[in-house]
């Protein structure tokens, strides 16, 4: 029998308790004050009494790359090669009965269900009700055996009703369209409370064909399974903290909103397909999960992180049939993790910096802005970047405009357009000029190389053919520097020694 507590989500705080990354509030809190510890939170927060039930609640779990890392059991450096090693390598989930699933220790059916009694919060200003925003779907594709999951908003209609976001494209918005068109209901599940590796798994931009097997993959365990207790053909994950199990009706659509989104920016109201829940199941001691979406800093939400992480791994995929060596990637997750991204390249012929921003305006990822390095540049240092843009970059030469490229609608740049613009900075080096002096970078000296010389003076020392100061200590066995200026002095006065125009010694 699989281990229904070892990706728990509970199991996974006890972690971040223990680092110093979760910020535990024993005492009550009301609703409207659950925003104001998680915006801008350096850490996930645990509250353990909110609302009149006093419920537990849980948000900012992945707001952050370190925590992501954590989960992932790797440093914050290697996750995104961690993840896209995880997702080429999928295992296929493990079936328990229902007796063995932590999330149907309590169900509720019918009557006894009641949505406003689960401590849904409002989470931002704006915002047109309360809604659920950590809910992962999981709905049976056409192939048999294979499911989609992905992660949703589900905004509150009442005791049983849900809206469903699906304005942007997804697998889920086409299976509901083909429902549709077959005038079909579609059946769903939302599991809201889970490890962080099964939400990075349900953002990638993935071609799997079956995203359970996924969730194994980034795990690196099979994902237990258990039946749906209303829905046929349904599994949800066994040990989740809690489930809702129904349908959504595709013809039936209803308008809601506005939200707060993902670019720290209010929304429009939207017209949505109602999810009708027909069963809920949980964990006797189930915790609800709040994932953090919008606000000006946005590098601190569970959103912007996810989406980084699955940006990155999407552009890094391309890359790898675009240029020869590419060497990392990063997507600040304080422009919401998908519109700027910073790529690092070791070029092996002309033009490869072109190719590698060619690859990510034509990935799925919708990239906007791309900024193209060699590999001496940290990608994720933003003081590095801001020097490579202002002494590598001349915007005549090196800038990359598109116009009429797929955009995401909520961009409020857009000012209506249906398609956007992409810009392109190439802020490498020309190619093959890295040795040239004007681009050797100013380093502060060796402090083991020096005073191993055994030359009696500089002149001796230049016998071999020039130097540059710092050689010319190394052969003059030199730790402090003063003694070769004093030297130079002199041997320059009686014409021994010239400076030439490469910055090195030579005999006159």
């Amino acid at each position: 029998m699989p281990d229904c507590d070892r990706f728990r989500l509970r199991s996974f705080l006890d972690e971040l308790m223990a680092a110093d990354e979760l910020l535990r509030i024993t005492e009550p809190v009301d609703l409207i004050e659950v925003g104001a510890y998680l915006e801008g939170n350096p850490r996930a927060v645990l509250l353990e009494r909110v609302g009149p039930e006093e419920a537990g609640l849980v948000g900012n779990v992945m707001g952050s790359r370190p925590r992501l890392a954590m989960a992932l059991g790797v440093e914050p450096r290697q996750v995104m090669h961690e993840v896209a090693r995880r997702a080429a390598a999928p295992i296929r989930p493990v079936r328990v009965r229902s007796h063995e699933a932590p999330v149907h220790d309590v169900v509720l059916r019918d009557d006894e269900i009641d949505l406003t009694r689960l401590p849904i919060h409002v989470q931002h200003a704006g915002d047109g009700a309360p809604f659920i925003s950590a809910a992962l779907d999981f709905s049976a594709k056409q192939t048999p055996g294979a499911f989609n999951v992905g992660c949703r908003r589900l905004m509150l209609r009442g005791p049983r009703e849900t809206g469903v976001d699906l304005n942007s494209p997804s697998d889920l918005r086409a299976q509901l369209e083909a429902a549709r068109a077959d005038g079909r209901r579609l059946p769903v599940a939302f599991a809201i409370g889970s490890h962080p590796c099964d939400y990075v798994a349900a953002t990638l931009f993935s071609g799997a064909e079956d995203e359970l097997a996924l969730l194994g993959g980034l795990r690196g365990a099979a994902l237990p399974v258990v039946a749906a207790v209303s829905q046929d053909g349904l599994v949800v994950p066994a040990d989740a903290e809690l489930v809702l199990e129904g349908y959504i009706d595709g013809g039936e659509m209803r308008r809601e909103g506005p939200y707060g989104e993902f670019l720290g920016y209010l929304g429009a109201t939207k017209l949505n397909p109602v999810f009708h829940v027909t069963a809920v199941t949980h964990r006797r001691d189930a915790l609800f999960q709040t994932a953090t979406i919008s606000g000006r800093d946005l590098a601190r939400t569970d959103t912007a992180q996810l989406v980084a992480l699955a940006t990155e791994v999407n552009i890094w995929n391309v890359l790898r049939g675009a240029v020869r060596k590419p060497v990392a990637v990063y997507a600040p997750p304080a422009s919401g993790g998908m519109y700027n991204v910073r790529i690092a390249l070791r070029q092996q012929y002309p033009g490869e910096a072109r190719n590698a921003i060619a690859a990510a305006f034509g990935s799925k990822a919708d990239v906007k802005n791309v900024f193209v390095v060699d590999d001496d540049i940290d990608v994720m240092s933003d003081s590095q970047m801001e020097w490579a843009l202002a002494t590598r970059f001349q915007a005549a030469r090196d800038s990359v405009i598109g116009t009429g490229f797929r955009a995401v609608p909520i961009d409020p740049s857009l000012a209506g357009q249906r398609t956007g613009d992409k810009a392109g900075f190439d802020l490498t080096r020309p190619f093959g000029e890295s040795a040239i002096a004007r681009w050797q970078v100013a380093m502060a000296p060796p402090t083991t190389t020096n005073g191993r010389g055994n030359a009696s003076g500089v002149v001796d020392a230049l016998q071999d053919g020039p130097l540059t100061y710092l050689e010319l200590m190394t052969a003059c066995g030199s730790r402090d520097g003063r003694d070769i200026a004093r030297d130079l002095i002199s041997a320059s006065a009686a014409g021994a020694v010239i400076l030439r125009e490469d910055g090195r010694y030579a005999r006159g």
